[in-house]
This record gives C-alpha cells, sequence and structure tokens, in this order.
C-alpha cells in the first residue's frame, strides 16, 4: 500500500477510474478480479485500497457526485449567456452520467439519486430563474414548465446514451438545440453551435 498519502490518493483515483470503465464495459457481472487486472495490479492491491465490492462501489458513488459538482462549477453558468450556460450545464451532466453509467445503470441508491438532484437542480433552478428575470425565455409559458421540458429532454437523450446509441457530443447538441429552439423568446439570439462552445474549466472524458 503507498504510504505517501497523495501517492495513494493517486492510485486510488486511477483504481475507481478504471472501475468506472469496467463497470461501463461489463455491467453487474464485473467483479473486482476483473477491475484489477484491467487496472494492471493485482487483487491484493485493489482489496488494500477497498476490502470488498461495496466499499469499491460507495467509493465510486461518492467520486461521481463529486465529479458532477465539479463540471457543474467548472461550467460557470452565471458567467455566460443563457444559451451558452444551458449547453454547458447539458453536457456537464450527460458527460458525468456517461462516465459513471455503470453506476447509473445498476446501482440506483435513493439516497444517491437524491445527492444527483441536488447538485443539479440548484445550478438548474438558478439558471431558469436568471433566464426568466432576463428575459430571454419566452413568455407565454412559466419557467417551471420550462425546466420541467427541459429535463424530459435530458433524461430522454442520457437513456439513449447509456444504451450507446448516442454519444455524449452528440445527445448535447440535440438537447440544446431542440430546447433553445422552443423555450427562447423570438429575437434571443442562440449563440454559436455547441460544437464552437469551448469546455469550462478543466477537460473531463
Amino acid at each position: 500500500m503507498a504510504r505517501n498519502p497523495r501517492l495513494r490518493d493517486h492510485v486510488a483515483k486511477g483504481l475507481l477510474d478504471t472501475a468506472a470503465r469496467v463497470l461501463a464495459e461489463r455491467g453487474e457481472q464485473a467483479g473486482m478480479t476483473d477491475i484489477a487486472e484491467a487496472a494492471g495490479v493485482a487483487r491484493a492491491t485493489l482489496y488494500r485500497y477497498f476490502p470488498n465490492r461495496d466499499a469499491l462501489l460507495k467509493a465510486l458513488t461518492e467520486t461521481a457526485l463529486a465529479e458532477l459538482a465539479e463540471r457543474i462549477a467548472d461550467a460557470h453558468l452565471d458567467t455566460v449567456p443563457i444559451p451558452e450556460a444551458i449547453a454547458r450545464l447539458t453536457r456537464a451532466m450527460v458527460g458525468a452520467t456517461s462516465k459513471y453509467r455503470g453506476l447509473v445503470i445498476f446501482r440506483k441508491p435513493p439516497d444517491v439519486a437524491r445527492e444527483a438532484d441536488r447538485h443539479f437542480t440548484g445550478p438548474l433552478g438558478d439558471l431558469f430563474a436568471r433566464g426568466a428575470a432576463e428575459g430571454a425565455f419566452r413568455q407565454d409559458l412559466p419557467a417551471t414548465v420550462l425546466v420541467e421540458i427541459y429535463i424530459g429532454l435530458l433524461e430522454g437523450a442520457i437513456s439513449r446514451v447509456l444504451q450507446g446509441r448516442l454519444g455524449v457530443e452528440e445527445a448535447s447538441a440535440a438537447i440544446t438545440k431542440v430546447f433553445l429552439q422552443g423555450a427562447l423568446r423570438a429575437g434571443t439570439t442562440t449563440g454559436p453551435p455547441i460544437s464552437d462552445i469551448p469546455p469550462a474549466g478543466p477537460a473531463h472524458p
């Protein structure tokens, strides 16, 4: 086991990244042996960091939630126009869900779902409140209805990403384009195409 705390954290992160990938590829059938082999370490090494599969899944869940929060924070939603902010929030959600799709599909404890919603709904509510205050959205539909429409589009696209029918960028672009074309007030620019908007903050897979 790594004695240096920084080295230990680095190794643990590498093991968790590998676990996320293996779970995404193999699903519930993925075992500790599969993860150790994919990481290029002995099973004993993996067990020194995570004594059992439940401990590894718990750590991976905490990592996924932290990364979701980081992706949203890195998007700096309050510093860009509403259309670009929606594009960035969409990419953050779809990207995080895709990376940890093994957890999303096979491990759905209610407390984890609630925690993920907490990370997402706060920024989403703030974003739509700002859009309404700035007059960016159409006036014939309440902001609450627009939020529900956006979430419906997001959930539908994410399900297709999880099924392998859409890629992250393709799904993010589709959600953003369809939603903004229907939600923005006439005369409000939709901004540059999503492919032209650089990701905010550190790059994520």
